[in-house]
């Protein structure tokens, strides 16, 4: 009984986190967006005017709600402090400490089921989670560095170079990591290097500037362009992160014998489709870029496609299985997690509430257990229960023979 209470306390714990981490990244994703839209928006003062001797380098005029607005940049600074200025960094930091607390609620916690596939690497628990945990670690120094380097200053051969090594940081995990274990770490190392920027960079060089302005100086204007700089870096690593948030329920791509190629390819779209958005703002509308990432998404989902139906029944042994051979299999590896009360350690539900423990169960989600189990090979999850080629096979010949 404690076993299944502490479970389901975790599962309660696993949803308020999720709603929070979704909350938060909306409003800092939001904020993101809404900011580099109005950089490449506003528009300079008339040269002479009042807004141009008070060192306003742009302005856009706006409505929104039925009210109007008028925001303001400044060159470097106004020449007085406000007295009442808002800082935008809460948004970023809730983002990451929920999505740190679900990385651990979800993975860390039961990494044998979550993050270990023997088939991939038999890992120790505790090793899994340090590569995990790790990866998090060096992401941020080897980017950090790199933005610090001769190359940061280079926005083109920058952009390719960080690109690289996330497909290496992928290439290496999924090597080591269940593929879902893996996705969801890159997404990590992505928000960590967002997050750190805020923290380590954005926010500091702002306070230097506001302190610099408190003592009658004026701010040196390298702190602007290196946030900027930054920021834009974050607006960039949007779309990716945001795929690999939702990447679990997608077995189809980090569950394919080349999952690091497929998370490259949608990345990189993920990237177009942010500087045509980008590009746009700035009054210059070019095709190609959204264009490129949807071709690039299209040839992923037709190499990545299931093999046609057809070609388990001889695997099987020629004649089609019937359902009581199907249940006996599922009884055996997948009614542990997919039950109206699971055995499995760290399961309260069953997940996605897919439950196999009747007949009448499994005909009804047949073409799910035939997905997961034979086209994608997803389930069992890391192969825990130690599911054959064989028994796939059969499960398979089942199905395509019409369920019966």
């Amino acid at each position: 009984m404690s076993e299944i209470l502490s479970a389901y306390g975790t599962e309660w714990l696993n949803l308020l986190v999720r709603w929070l981490h979704l909350v938060a990244g909306i409003a800092w994703i939001g904020a993101s967006f809404y900011f580099v839209w109005l950089d490449n928006n506003i528009r300079p003062p008339k040269p002479g005017s009042d807004l141009e001797k008070a060192g306003v380098s742009g302005e856009l005029w706006a409505i929104h709600g039925g009210g109007f607005y008028n925001p303001q940049k400044y060159l470097v600074a106004p020449k007085q402090l406000p007295q009442e200025l808002h800082w935008f960094k809460w948004e970023a930091y809730a983002t990451w400490l929920s999505g740190f607390a679900l990385l651990l609620i979800v993975y860390h916690f039961n990494p044998s089921a979550m993050m270990i596939d023997r088939s991939v690497a038999d890992l120790a628990p505790w090793q899994a989670s340090a590569i995990g945990l790790g990866s998090l670690v060096v992401a941020w120094a080897v980017y950090d560095l790199l933005c610090r380097s001769p190359i940061g200053g280079r926005d083109a051969w920058f952009g390719i170079v960080i690109f690289i090594f996330l497909v290496a940081s992928a290439y290496v995990l999924t090597k080591l990591l269940s593929g879902r274990a893996a996705y969801i770490h890159v997404g990590a190392m992505i928000g960590t290097i967002m997050v750190a920027n805020v923290l380590m960079v954005i926010i500091p060089g702002q306070r230097k500037m506001v302190d610099a302005m408190r003592v009658g100086q004026s701010p040196d204007p390298v702190y602007g362009k290196r946030g900027k700089q930054r920021s834009v870096h974050n607006n960039y690593f949007t779309l990716p992160v945001v795929f690999i948030m939702i990447s679990n329920h997608y077995a189809m791509t980090y569950n394919h014998a080349f999952n690091w190629l497929v998370l490259a390819a949608i990345m990189a779209a993920g990237v177009l489709i942010r500087h045509f958005f980008n590009l746009r703002h700035q009054g210059r509308t070019v095709w190609g870029y959204p264009a490129a990432g949807l071709l690039i998404l299209l040839a992923v989902a037709v190499a990545i496609a299931p093999r046609p139906a057809g070609t388990s029944a001889g695997a099987a042994g020629g004649a089609a299985p019937d359902l009581a051979k199907v249940q006996a299999i599922v009884n055996l590896r997948c009614v542990a997690c997919h039950s109206d009360r699971p055995t499995q350690p760290g399961f309260a539900t069953a997940p996605a509430g897919v439950m196999l423990h009747t007949e009448a169960l499994i005909r009804q989600h047949g073409a799910r257990v035939y997905q997961q189990t034979v086209q994608l090979k997803a389930m069992p999850i890391g192969n825990l229960t130690g599911m054959t080629d064989d028994e796939r096979a059969v499960i398979g010949a089942w199905y395509e023979a019409g369920a019966r």
